[in-house]
């Protein structure tokens, strides 16, 4: 098939592409705006790979992707599938007209490129956390409208909407991945992915308060007893992706998650053995506490990320569980040992970073 693919040179789109690139006939047609970086991407795969490889310099938020018109000749009739995976993943109130114009503008254009080359397919890369504030996750549309905790949410639900709009001109497909982190294997990630902004925030406060001789005291973090973090390596979440062109339904709304999380408090005390950052105390959410001045500047490291800490939500992947069936992907069974590797690797020097 020949596959064109949005927000490739980031980690999990280089490793969809080494997944499309085993099965032999395949072609990827990359979008980039740093042509660069996407041939950094494109060397690092073997020579017969990087003839497989075809980049082209554009950009999601203007219409037909900045494409020249020479290049929307020669693709047009030639894509079989178009995988959207680029996105802009701030969580900041006052970025909602930026948000929106990457993730549901760049959505529309990429969606309208797709109409214009007459692409079959098309796989939106979505986020599990378009749930917003209710209960539980399900693989169905959430509304439109519906109660939101930042404006990224917000957007990516509209443009979930947005992607089943175009369901008359191809077939279209959904894919939601929970917290994306580490290679289960290796432990090597993207150190932009949303956890290890945490751990970077916490390895710098770690620094700062360890230049203060002599002073001896433990910090509080506080975090919710019951609340969990969904999350899920960036190599299973490629392996789902990378099914899509042979088993993905139209109409269907997949995650990619972790039937089951590790709880806040697990995983805080094992970012505060990898930091080895002795003198901060992981304690329940209880409403009890009065923080000190240094203990509410701590906390509010993680302020972008509460909503995701304090909650247990569960999600349906029953979606996926069918995708799965019959391939050599299985359901993750993320232990805590996985977990525990993946934190210390993103803790070190290069924060386990694969650079491109």
């Amino acid at each position: 098939m020949n596959l064109f693919l949005t927000g490739s040179t980031g980690f999990l789109g280089g490793r969809l592409i080494k997944n499309l690139l085993q099965h032999k006939r395949n072609e990827v047609y990359i979008l980039v705006r740093n042509v660069e970086k996407a041939e950094r991407l494109r060397d690092s795969f073997q020579m017969d790979e990087q003839k497989r490889i075809h980049i082209f310099q554009g950009d999601i938020t203007i219409p037909n992707a900045g494409l020249s018109k020479d290049d929307l000749e020669w693709l047009t009739g030639k894509i079989d599938a178009v995988y959207h995976l680029a996105a802009l993943v701030k969580f900041d109130l006052e970025l909602r007209e930026e948000l929106f114009a990457a993730n549901y503008d760049g959505t529309k254009h990429i969606l309208e490129l797709a109409s214009i080359l007459q692409v079959k397919k098309f796989y939106y890369v979505s986020t599990a956390y378009t749930v917003g504030k209710l209960a539980e996750g399900v693989e169905e549309l959430y509304p439109a409208e519906g109660e939101f905790h930042n404006p990224y949410e917000e957007s990516k639900v509209k443009s979930e909407h947005l992607v089943f709009s175009y369901r008359d001109k191809m077939d279209v497909s959904i894919f939601r991945p929970a917290i994306i982190v580490g290679d289960s294997k290796t432990g090597e990630a993207d150190s932009q992915f949303t956890l290890y902004g945490f751990m970077r925030a916490l390895g710098v406060f770690k620094r700062k308060t360890a230049r203060r001789r002599g002073e001896e005291r433990t910090y509080r973090l506080v975090a919710a007893k019951n609340g969990t973090s969904n999350l899920v390596p960036v190599d299973y979440v490629a392996d789902i992706l990378s099914l899509a062109p042979e088993k993905a339904q139209d109409n269907k709304i997949y995650h990619i998650t972790n039937p089951n999380p590790p709880e806040n408090i697990e995983l805080l005390k094992m970012l505060k053995e990898a930091l080895q950052f002795e003198n901060l105390s992981v304690v329940e959410n209880t409403g009890e506490y009065e923080l000190d001045e240094e203990e509410v500047k701590l906390n509010s490291l993680i302020d972008v990320f509460k909503v995701y800490l304090a909650g247990a939500l569960t999600f349906d992947d029953r979606n996926t569980q069918d995708l799965m069936e019959g391939t050599g992907v299985s359901h993750l069974d993320m232990s805590n040992e996985t977990i525990e590797m993946i934190i210390r690797t993103g803790c070190e020097p290069n924060g386990g970073k694969v650079t491109v």
